[in-house]
């Protein structure tokens, strides 16, 4: 808008008057101070008020005055002090800031308890994966125990305890056949720490041993069955404790289950 048609629009009247809004009254004051048109008429505006009130109001003297104010009783009142105006706009603001903080901390408290349920299922995972090669490796050693047991084709050889084990007992399940040999250990206490039981095949005249196989990770075997070498053409059958590894020769003094075949 031109200087001109600001002038001749009236806003200058109220301006001068004070009935404008704060922000138009803020919105004339720099076009004043940027245009001094319009400056020199807000100024004109101003003395032709003052003079057409000069012109209307009578002249009362100081002594005049006193008379009229004793008349209408005037005292100083009480100053009433304004509050200033508020500018809502700010708090408005700060409390933009404040509910975006409340949400970011939400959306990252939802993410953390995500990431956890995720690790935890994860894990769950895992232990279930688990559990179940565990399972399954069970499950495939029982089927071999029960085949072997069911396997009409083996020679069941049962071997007795000895003298440093007299309650301790075994089984061999030999398929001569498929050459295949077995261990049921079920009847031999746990060996000790470091020590492993070891198999013989034994030639008995004249007492010729031979290796056949550990026994070893004794513990974590549920079903106590193992897997040995062939036995060839074994008179009978021994099971020794040896230290961890084996050894080239049975200890006697450590026998504790022997069986003819």
């Amino acid at each position: 808008m031109e200087a001109k048609e600001y002038i001749e629009s009236g806003i200058l009247e109220l301006y001068v008057y004070g009935l404008l809004p704060e922000t138009e009254n803020e919105e004339v004051a720099a076009m004043a101070k940027n245009n001094p048109e319009i400056n020199d008429e807000i100024i004109a505006i101003e003395k032709a008020i003052v003079a057409l009130s000069s012109s209307f109001s009578p002249f009362i003297s100081a002594e005049q005055f006193e008379k009229i104010k004793e008349k209408l009783e005037l005292k100083h009142s009480k100053v009433i002090e304004l509050e200033p105006t508020r500018n809502w706009s700010q708090y408005v603001g700060w409390a933009a800031a404040v509910l975006l903080l409340v949400g970011i901390g939400y959306q990252y408290n939802q993410l953390e308890q995500t990431n956890t349920q995720i690790v935890t299922v994860e894990a769950t995972k895992a232990k279930m994966e688990k559990d179940l090669n565990s399972l399954q490796l069970k499950n495939t050693a029982s089927e071999t125990s029960l085949a072997v047991i069911r396997d009409v084709n083996n020679t069941v050889i049962p071997l007795g305890g000895q003298t440093v084990a007299p309650q301790s007992s075994a089984k061999v399940y030999w398929n001569k056949e498929t050459k295949a040999v077995y261990v049921d250990a079920a009847g031999l206490p746990e060996p000790p720490e470091g020590m492993v039981y070891q198999v013989w095949a034994l030639k008995l005249n004249p007492l010729t041993p031979t290796s056949i196989g550990l026994l070893d990770n004794f513990k974590v075997n549920d079903q106590k069955m193992f897997a040995v070498d062939n036995a060839n053409d074994a008179e009978a059958f021994g099971i020794t404790l040896e230290p961890k590894g084996g050894s080239l020769t049975p200890t006697m003094e450590q026998l504790y289950t022997l069986g003819k075949v």
